[in-house]
This record gives structure tokens, C-alpha cells and sequence, in this order.
């Protein structure tokens, strides 16, 4: 865990006769056995001594409610209750969210201290608040989110007063709570090795009805005769089998199904979700109040509108093409489709997930046809804009875009017609019927 930087760092202030540690999340990932995502410093030092020990280093201060150090790249945090607090650093990790984040660590003597136990807790995988939740929960309502994020991380449980502390104030979640940091908390858990912990543990402290209300709809929505799970657990297992690299389409795969409240209809005595794909409101919604990019949204609403494009062994030269036309538009890859495609198969438990070879086949149906058509999108088109306007004697308008489009439904359908020649026979056509 230990860098040239942080030893340097450490050693310095240490050697000014100021008590230092790593502490927080450092030592939690230690003794976890993680590598730790960020390191956090806590100096007995105060901010001017701090300075005065680095001068021959870049210092910089930020934050406003309680300021930190830079240096190096590396935070370092001076106690709360200055450099004269007799029980340093205990003052300082009295203030911290849960007892798994409030111990310390001296690199050097390898002692932790552990004021609140959180060693057992990690042991027992157990979260819970350190000191009393109220004021905990009071400081940061974030926090709540957060407690369901460490639980996901140490696949554990709450404590009773943590788990009785979040149903009784999770109202705060609607107050005013910067959003984008639930929203930062969010893509945290698609990181970890199962973020549908996390979801669960949001509907189950009813925290889920406050961030994802078009998710929580779901959780007792019956699957239909197609699944053999419900619409909440099937995204839940969809999410999981989605790649943590990939956070931004792992939360569509939480989400992929939510839009199959809305289409729930009742045809033959069965239960039928005919074109939830195209549900995206709520959804969109939940992400906009989260203040998740524009960018990031566009992708979501993309990857649930295509996702029920089918692909099987049978599927048609003709239909491939219109496919991967079709994610052009969306601005997705075959990849991303074949990954939430895979994912969707795995999350039935009604059905077998994809063989290698299931896989391999229809990889090959959209392979072949990427690598043999010449137009897969409206751009590849063998005639210009300018060419159509100066066959057909018109102004630049948009009659000329629409054009270019019915000439690519004739070239997904052949695309032998893809060359200059009959493309101008196709337009002068067009032009004849009209």
C-alpha cells in the first residue's frame, strides 16, 4: 500500500513530531485485502504546519467547510480538533460515517487504531454507523447511499440501529441533497463485484423509492410467462452479469427492463410487455434528477431501445444489415449490443444463457455483413448530396436528405445496389413516380 510518495510524505511530518496515518478507506481496503481506490493522509499537523513542513514541495489547499492538503497528488487531512487534541487521531475518527471507515494506520509501527471496532465489524461484515446514526445521517444524508454501497462491498449486513436509522430518516434523501452525488455513488457500485447488493439493500431501507422510483415499481412485478424471476430480479441479475469496467452500461442493465411497468398488459390471460423497450420516461427522468450527463443518458436510452432487436442462427443477411444500421443510428457497436444481449439471456432463469457457440453464430451473422456490405450506414452511400441535386435539377433542401434515405432502404435490402450508377437510376426512379 505504501508509495515513495506517501512514504515521503508520512516520514516528513512523523519526523516534525506531528502523529500521521493513513486512515479511512485505505485501511478498510487493507485489511479487506484490496487494492485501495484513494489514499487518504490524517496529520495531527494544521494547515500553516503542514505548509511550513513542505516548502520545497506544491501545497495546495482545497475545500471550503473543512480544507485539506494536495501535495503531491496525495490528500492529506489536518485533525479536526487542531494539532493541541490530546486524543489524536480518536477526535478526528469520531467524525467519520461508519466504523469500518474510522480506524488508522501507522506504515511505519504497523499499528491501527481502532476506536470503534471496525475491524470486527469487517470480520463479522457488518456496517454500522459510528456513534450515533441520527447525527451521522444528519451531517450527510448521502450517507445512507453510501451504507448500502459498503454493504454491496463487503457482501455483509447492517447492524440493527444502522438498518432501523436508515427506514426512519430516509425522507432526508429528498431534501437538499446535492443529486449528483447520489449519482457519483451510484456508478461507485456498478464497480464492485456485485452491485445488486446494493440495489437491494436501496429497496430494501426504502432509499430505492427516492432515487430509482421507476425501478422500485418493479420489485414485485411478476416476470410473465416468458421468465421465470420478476422484472426486479431479472434486472438486478442482467446488471451483475454486465462487465464493472463497463459502468455506465452496467447501470442500463439495472435499468434495461424498468419501462415494463408502463407496457404491462394482460393479451390471452397472459402477462405481456409488447414494446417496454420504448419506455424510457421514467427512466430518463430518475437520471436526469440524479444529474447524470446528457451523453451518458443518451447511451442508457440507447442501449433499452435496442436491446430487444432479435439476432438468432436464422436471422437474415437482409435483417443483420438492418440491425447494425439500426445501432449506427444509436450510436452503439455490435459489441455493446452482443454484451447486453448476452447479459438479458443470462438474467432469465427460465431460459439456458448463451453457448459459446450461440454466441460465435450470431457474432458471425453481423461479422459477415460488416465485412461484406459496402453501405451500413446512410453515409457510405456511393452518391452525394451534390450529385443527387445536380441529377435531379433541385436546390439543396431537405427533399435531398430524404432521398438519400430511400435509397438506403433499397441498398439494406441489396446492397449490390451501393455503386454511383444505380444509385443515379434508383433517384431518377424516384423522380419518375413522383
Amino acid at each position: 500500500m505504501m508509495t515513495k510518495r506517501i512514504d515521503f510524505i508520512v516520514k516528513r511530518l512523523q519526523g516534525h513530531g506531528f502523529k500521521t496515518y493513513l486512515a479511512g478507506g485505505a485501511v478498510r481496503d487493507m485489511l479487506l485485502r484490496r487494492t485501495p481506490g484513494d489514499i487518504d493522509i490524517l496529520t495531527q499537523a494544521a494547515i500553516p504546519e503542514i505548509q511550513a513542513v513542505f516548502p520545497d514541495q506544491t501545497v495546495r489547499v482545497v475545500g471550503k467547510t473543512f480544507s485539506i492538503c494536495i501535495i503531491n497528488g496525495i490528500e492529506v487531512s489536518p485533525g479536526r480538533a487542531g494539532s493541541d487534541a490530546a486524543d489524536f487521531p480518536e477526535s478526528d475518527l469520531a467524525g467519520r460515517d461508519f466504523t469500518i471507515n474510522a480506524m488508522a494506520f501507522d506504515p511505519f509501527s504497523e499499528k491501527i487504531i481502532d476506536p470503534f471496532n471496525g475491524r470486527k465489524d469487517i470480520e463479522d461484515r457488518v456496517i454500522r454507523f459510528t456513534k450515533d446514526p441520527l447525527k451521522r445521517i444528519e451531517e450527510d444524508p448521502v450517507r445512507m447511499v453510501r451504507a448500502c454501497r459498503f454493504l454491496a462491498l463487503i457482501k455483509g449486513s447492517f447492524s440493527l440501529t444502522t438498518l432501523n436509522a436508515l427506514h426512519a430518516f430516509r425522507d432526508l434523501l429528498a431534501g437538499g441533497v446535492a443529486k449528483e452525488r447520489i449519482g457519483h455513488e451510484i456508478l461507485k457500485a456498478m464497480a464492485l463485484e456485485k452491485p445488486s447488493l446494493f440495489f437491494s439493500a436501496l429497496q430494501r431501507t426504502g432509499l430505492l423509492s427516492y432515487i430509482f422510483p421507476s425501478l422500485d415499481r418493479c420489485v414485485d412485478l411478476d416476470g410473465g410467462p416468458h421468465h421465470g424471476e420478476t422484472v426486479f430480479e431479472h434486472c438486478l441479475l442482467v446488471g451483475d452479469a454486465l462487465l464493472a469496467r463497463l459502468p455506465v452500461m452496467r447501470l442500463a442493465g439495472f435499468m434495461h427492463d424498468a419501462g415494463k411497468f408502463d407496457a404491462a398488459r394482460l393479451e390471452n390471460e397472459n402477462l405481456s410487455f409488447a414494446g417496454h423497450e420504448d419506455h424510457t420516461r421514467e427512466v430518463l427522468n430518475d437520471l436526469t434528477t440524479l444529474r447524470f450527463s446528457v451523453r451518458d443518458m443518451d447511451y442508457i436510452c440507447a442501449l433499452i431501445k435496442t436491446h430487444m432487436r432479435p439476432l438468432t442462427a436464422e436471422t437474415t443477411p437482409r435483417a443483420a444489415r438492418r440491425l447494425l444500421s439500426m445501432l449506427d443510428g444509436y450510436g452503439l457497436s455490435y459489441r455493446e449490443f452482443m454484451r447486453m444481449r448476452i447479459a438479458d439471456k443470462k438474467g432469465n432463469l427460465a431460459k439456458t444463457p448463451y453457448t459459446l457457440f450461440d454466441i460465435r453464430v450470431r457474432l458471425k451473422r453481423l461479422l459477415d455483413e460488416i465485412h461484406q456490405s459496402s453501405a451500413l450506414t446512410i453515409k457510405d452511400l456511393d452518391i452525394s448530396g451534390h450529385e443527387i441535386a445536380g441529377l435531379l435539377n433541385i436546390p439543396p433542401s431537405p427533399e435531398i436528405g430524404k432521398i438519400k434515405e430511400m435509397l438506403f432502404e433499397k441498398v439494406l435490402d441489396d446492397p449490390i445496389l451501393n455503386r454511383n450508377d444505380e444509385l443515379k437510376k434508383l433517384c431518377l426512379s424516384f423522380q419518375i413516380k413522383k
